[in-house]
């Protein structure tokens, strides 16, 4: 006779059923299966981010807040056990709340023992944008595979950082102004300690560029995986329309306006994996080119928010809930260390007549011929 495993959760309730189990199951069972928000938000003399991550097959959720500000990198970190409703997306003091799904997303933040407190209203510029399956393969074993969906768009709300207070206002076109991008992923990638195996054949390697732009009257998205070799294997870009609050974020008449190919060129701070400048030139679908310069004004590194971090990396098991934090000097961190080379950098866009703002994520590790990379962590050459 069957007997019922209580995996049952609220959202079965729900027509959304992708197979005959009970959405508890994930991934196939897969240990590294993830399902997680990104939030960033940013203007000339700031940077935050906030990440939420759930991994069922390992019975964990986590999540970080971090901020860049004053010459500061201060971050606080929580983990716990995952509750069977996937509806509660909070763990410790950080919580986030989908008030209107892909368009108005809450974000709240009570850690003054950290030295962050946030009340944060994020609210979509840009509809939806599937960027492109990636999969990855280690040999014959499934390294990665990950959707991906941005957004670009604005924040409203109040931000204190240390000592310092900071307003966000919501009136639009104006210098005050934090723009910032939304970042839903989910699939199978490395989180976690890793799962009992002999070693990966070949040498590691990975190059990654992630770059969403805010304009006045369009946002840029790029994002590219690129080889040893520097042949892409994953890479999208696209043209985002600004939309208007009546305007649908997903479905018939959201399209992007893809671009035929994006070429990158980084000039690479000295002794860093990191950028002094970078241009992009976009290939336009009628044919000809642009050039999009991007100045970098601060760098965040993605340890603040659990990548690569060496205590609060994602999906590791610490206990029922843990908290904790930390606050570097950001010139400590100017470093070739693996949880210091992942890094995100409000950069200054210009395209054009256009003067915009955004990041650009940079991730290098293994060789990279047309940087000059030769070793796993090593300068350029």
């Amino acid at each position: 006779m069957w007997k019922g495993k209580g995996v049952l959760t609220p959202f079965d309730d729900y027509p959304v059923h992708q197979t005959s189990l009970p959405l508890a199951h994930a991934g196939g069972g897969h240990p590294d299966h993830y399902d997680r928000f990104w939030f960033n938000g940013y203007r000339d003399d700031l940077y935050f981010a906030v990440a939420l991550g759930t991994y069922p097959n390992r019975d964990v959720i986590d999540a970080a807040f971090s901020t860049v500000y004053g010459g500061v990198q201060r971050s606080v970190f929580a983990s716990g056990r995952l509750p069977l409703d996937r509806s509660e997306t909070r763990i410790g003091p950080i919580r986030i709340e989908i008030v209107e799904p892909l368009r108005v997303n809450r974000v709240r933040v009570d850690a003054p023992e950290q030295g962050i407190v946030a009340d944060l209203i994020f609210t979509a510029r840009t509809a939806a944008y599937e960027e492109p399956r990636q999969v990855r393969w280690a040999g014959h074993r499934l390294a990665m595979d990950v959707t991906r969906a941005t957004q670009l768009g604005s924040w409203s709300g109040r931000l204190r950082t240390g000592d310092t207070s900071l307003d966000f206002p919501a009136a639009k076109g104006s210098d005050a102004v934090v723009y910032g991008t939304k970042d839903r992923s989910w699939g199978i990638r490395p989180v976690g300690d890793p799962t009992p195996s002999a070693p990966a054949a070949g040498e590691a390697q990975i190059f990654f560029l992630w770059a969403p732009v805010n304009f006045g009257d369009r946002c840029l998205h790029y994002m590219v995986f690129e080889d040893a070799a520097g042949q892409p294997w994953s890479e999208t870009a696209a043209v985002l329309p600004v939309i208007g609050p009546e305007v649908a974020v997903f479905g018939p008449g959201t399209a992007a306006q893809p671009l035929r190919r994006v070429e990158h060129a980084i000039d690479w701070a000295p002794g860093l994996r990191r950028s002094k400048s970078a241009r992009l030139t976009l290939h336009l679908p009628a044919g000809g080119t642009e050039h999009v310069a991007l100045d970098p004004l601060l760098t965040f590194r993605m340890r603040g928010a659990g990548y690569f971090h060496p205590v609060w990396t994602h999906g590791r098991w610490h206990q029922e809930l843990s908290v904790g934090g930390e606050e570097h000097r950001v010139e400590e961190l100017d470093c070739l260390a693996l949880d210091c080379i992942h890094v995100q950098q409000v950069v200054r866009a210009s395209w054009g007549e256009r003067r915009g703002l955004g990041v650009l994520e940079q991730l290098a590790i293994g060789p990279h011929a047309p940087s000059g990379f030769t070793d796993l962590l090593g300068p350029s050459q």
